[in-house]
């Protein structure tokens, strides 16, 4: 059996190639999936709590109003806690955004937080009502806009994960395409060697497609523990949170990058059967007749 020669030089640059996109590919997967995870648990506690805004009544207080409407609630069905904020608790959440300056002269309205029953939540309208009837002024936010927003930000985030290893997958596609296309052009005298000794073009795409298949294990199963090893250093580093709240990376996410390799060979094998057969049906097809005429 005729076996093709070796090219070292353009060997590792194809396999450094292949192995940095998939990193790539490996880490928008991870990420992907964190954001998701991070988006549902966000909707989760959402969905779990709601705000109460009071608006007191003539000679009756802030606090006081407040305090009428955490009574109220709590005893509603599907209403776990109620509970007023104070003022300094609001200064607390609006320091970060408004600043200390601001905070003295800032009207804030008085906030009720509730804290629904995960099993049967109380829903917005039945907080309005029961408030209705106990003669307050309130509106109440169920935090259902966030929820569509957080929900709708995880679906971009996966769509854009999702958009990117394609991306990839098509980059290292037309990488292999181009170099078993140049392998190709270099191994001509093999090529017209083995068709001459009537190898068929489908025997001869199964030598480079080989050849493809094992550079791409290889330089895939390197891209893809370099991946993991980020993911598990991201872990260690931020605790059980990753490296921050908006993207809790977890230990399950590393058998997201388990795919990889086997895409990378199939993919690899695929583009390096194109690329023969494209090149066996066009310049070597007239090389290989011009040979077989001379012979």
């Amino acid at each position: 059996m005729i076996l093709l020669r070796p090219d070292p030089t353009g060997q590792r640059w194809l396999g450094a190639v292949i192995a940095g996109l998939c990193f790539i590919a490996c880490l928008a997967a991870v990420g992907a999936g964190a954001a998701t995870r991070a988006a549902h648990g966000w909707a989760g506690r959402l969905s779990a709590e709601a705000t109460v805004q009071v608006r007191p009544r003539v000679g009756e207080t802030g606090p006081t109003a407040a305090a009428r409407a955490a009574e109220t609630l709590a005893g509603v069905d599907g209403v776990a806690e109620a509970e007023a904020m104070s003022r300094a608790q609001a200064e607390d959440l609006l320091r970060p955004w408004v600043g200390q300056a601001a905070l003295a002269d800032l009207s804030i309205p008085m906030l009720v937080t509730v804290r629904l029953d995960r099993d049967a939540p109380a829903s917005a309208v039945t907080l309005s009502r029961a408030l209705a009837e106990a003669g307050l002024d309130a509106t109440v936010d169920d935090h259902s806009l966030w929820r569509g927003e957080v929900s709708a930000a995880a679906g971009r985030l996966t769509a854009l994960a999702l958009l990117i290893c394609l991306i990839t997958a098509g980059a290292a596609g037309a990488v292999i395409v181009y170099a078993v296309g140049a392998d190709l052009k270099a191994q001509r005298d093999v090529v017209v060697a083995l068709s001459l000794n009537g190898a068929a073009d489908g025997q001869i795409a199964g030598l480079f497609q080989a050849r493809a298949a094992r550079l791409a294990a290889v330089a895939s199963a390197a891209g893809t523990v370099l991946a993991a090893l980020a993911v598990a250093l991201t872990r260690l580093a931020g605790g059980s949170e990753g490296i921050s709240p908006a993207v809790p990376v977890d230990w399950a996410d590393l058998l997201l990058l388990s795919p990889c390799p086997l895409v990378a060979v199939t993919l690899a094998f695929a583009a390096a059967r194109f690329a023969t057969l494209r090149g066996l049906a066009s310049g070597l097809a007239d090389a290989q007749g011009a040979d077989r005429r001379g012979g």
